[in-house]
């Protein structure tokens, strides 16, 4: 998802990235939050979908852990430098990058999404500012 954080103040604010949420809203009243993914964990999903291989030597056992094969490595290489990792928007300015999300193949859930930003401090003085919520639903007008 690609994010733009615009500071309209004359002061500094402080985003803590590592809480920022996406709220899947489904049609009977349950939600679901979903934290972001780090752009390695998000290029392994997007390498091994159907999860990692089993092992091609039975008698060997074989331990696949996350990350570090050159499929996941080659997508990461992608992903890494068009992550949302500045987490200072200046004042009177606009950041912006993408926040990766595990919505398991099925991109309708993002329609039914708000965007959940919790922690965001005007600098200095860690004045904590209100949350913010942002609907992903297309409006009629879209």
């Amino acid at each position: 998802m690609e994010i733009f954080l615009r500071n309209d103040s004359d002061h500094p604010i402080r985003i803590d990235l590592n809480t920022i949420q996406l709220e899947v809203h489904f049609r009977n009243g349950q939600h679901q939050d979903i934290d972001s993914l780090r752009p390695s964990d998000a290029a392994y999903l997007i390498a091994h979908p159907q999860g990692p291989s089993g092992p091609k030597n039975q008698r060997i056992p074989h331990v696949s852990l996350p990350g570090g094969d050159k499929k996941s490595a080659k997508i990461e290489d992608i992903l890494q430098p068009l992550a949302l990792d500045a987490d200072v928007v200046p004042p009177m300015a606009t950041i912006h990058g993408f926040l990766y999300f595990d919505l398991s193949r099925d991109m309708s859930l993002a329609g039914a999404s708000v965007l959940y930003v919790p922690d965001a401090v005007v600098i200095p003085g860690n004045k904590p500012l209100m949350f913010f919520e942002v609907p992903l639903a297309k409006t009629p007008q879209d």
